[in-house]
């Protein structure tokens, strides 16, 4: 998967909206709170996520992936490069990361972001 597919996968999911931080983090967020990262630059092909605690040393201990720069005390990966994940793991982990912060926020909030369905 190009990052760009990556960016527009994290767009799609309900609620998401982006932003850039620090001068040169581009940030998605659900309810205000982050679930992935990457830098603004055109030839960057990392991206960080939020991932499940019990994860979270099985995929740091893969080739390419690291803890999370200032964020992995919260369980967040850095995917060096994208491309070298497959699709379906990427897409996979992209909507969990997603779904870890979309489930911490209030229900009333969770029931705002995804229109009324049960949360």
């Amino acid at each position: 998967m190009k990052l760009e597919q990556a960016k527009a996968l994290c767009r799609s999911l309900p609620g998401a909206t982006e932003d850039v931080k620090w001068e040169s983090t581009l940030v998605f967020s659900v309810g205000g709170k982050m679930f992935a990262a990457t830098d603004t630059g055109h030839k960057v092909t990392r991206l960080s996520l939020k991932v499940d605690d019990d994860l979270f040393l099985g995929l740091t201990d893969r080739d390419g992936i690291i803890p999370a720069p200032y964020l992995a005390r919260a369980k967040w990966i850095r995917i060096e490069d994208i491309q070298t994940m497959g699709d379906a793991e990427l897409t996979g982990l992209i909507n969990r990361a997603h779904e870890l912060i979309l489930n911490k926020l209030t229900k009333k909030l969770q029931r705002d972001i995804l229109g009324g369905a049960s949360a």
